[in-house]
Formats: C-alpha cells, sequence, structure tokens
C-alpha cells in the first residue's frame, strides 16, 4: 500500500521522515510515553532513527499504517492503524508528544485516521479496536470523545515494559454512531 497524507484543519498527517527523526526521538524520551505506549525504554537515537524506515516498509506490507501529525512544522506525535488483519479490522494507536498535549490534538487526528479507515476508499475496515493500558485515562478520554465503545478488561492482555499487563479495550465500528458514550472506567 503506498502512505496517504490526510489533511484536517489544523493538521497534516504524512509518513514519518528523516527531518522527524530529532522530534521522535524527544517526544519519547516522555515517561508517560514511555510507560503507556510501545516504544523503548530507554529510548535512544537509534530507536527513531530505526523507526522511520521501518514505518515506510511498514506501509508498503499493509499491516502497520504509522502517520507522523504535524502541527505546521512541528512534529505533535504519532497515529496509526495497526493489525490490519485483512478481515476488515484493525487497531488505533497514538502518541502526542508533551508539547502539544491538551488541545485536541489526538482527537482531531484519529477522527481524520478513522474516517479514511473505515471509507471504501481507505482502509475499508468495519471494526476499528482502541487498546490502553489500564491508567492511561488520557488516551481513554480521547476514545470515549470519538465514539468508541468500552468493551472491557483484558487481564495481563497487553504486553509491557515489564512483562504482560492489563488493558482496556474498546472497540468501534463503521455504523456505530460517533457521539461520545459512557464508559464506567472514567468520570465523565
Amino acid at each position: 500500500m503506498e502512505p496517504v497524507i490526510l489533511a484536517t484543519e489544523r493538521l497534516e498527517l504524512s509518513l514519518p521522515g528523516e527531518s522527524d527523526i530529532d522530534a521522535i526521538f524527544d517526544a519519547c524520551q516522555d515517561p508517560d510515553t514511555q510507560r503507556y505506549t510501545s516504544v523503548p525504554a530507554p529510548y535512544e537515537r537509534r530507536h527513531a532513527e530505526e523507526f522511520v524506515p521501518r514505518v515506510a516498509q511498514q506501509w508498503t506490507e499493509g499491516v502497520h499504517l504509522t502517520w507522523a501529525i504535524r502541527e505546521g512544522d512541528v512534529l505533535a506525535g504519532t497515529i496509526g492503524l495497526y493489525r490490519l488483519d485483512g478481515h476488515s479490522a484493525g487497531e488505533i494507536g497514538y502518541w502526542v508528544s508533551p508539547w502539544s498535549r491538551g488541545r485536541g490534538v489526538v482527537t482531531e487526528a484519529a477522527r481524520a485516521v478513522i474516517d479514511w479507515g473505515f471509507s471504501p476508499e481507505g482502509a475499508g475496515l468495519t471494526r476499528i479496536e482502541w487498546r490502553a493500558v489500564v491508567g492511561n485515562t488520557a488516551s481513554a478520554r480521547a476514545a470515549r470523545t470519538l465514539g468508541f465503545r468500552y468493551e472491557g478488561l483484558l487481564r495481563a492482555g497487553l504486553a509491557g515494559k515489564e512483562g504482560r499487563v492489563d488493558g482496556w479495550v474498546a472497540g468501534l465500528l463503521r455504523t456505530d454512531d460517533r457521539t461520545p458514550q459512557p464508559w464506567s472506567i472514567i468520570p465523565n
């Protein structure tokens, strides 16, 4: 699959490039990014240098599709559709740079990715799943805002840096109304 550029009112989502390596490295020094995502910890510069070409190769393979989120010239984070299974399902994942948090960047970027993911001209998915380490309430609030339905707790369901960890899971179907739904794990 060829990489696709998505645009919103203030963001551009495109393939990460060599010019993003320093910003990726800096963002991935954040303790919350290391705690709640699958980035290596400690995060070394070589990890960012290896990430950029790997993302391009994964687009070619069509299994993991990652975009850099840019607000102007600033790398605001990354977002992607992962584990595309060939049976019209995948998983959304994202991290946002510490300097871009709290301004709705992830929900704006995710809406564009979800729209493309469900579109027949895009990935043509029927279901997009969201997963997060238990306690990542910022990610859970974003997923709830996007209309994901909380589906439960995955006991030791995620691979963490220190072994298996509990995870939350939610799903969104192409046919779902995307209004925020109540989630028992986070306050409304």
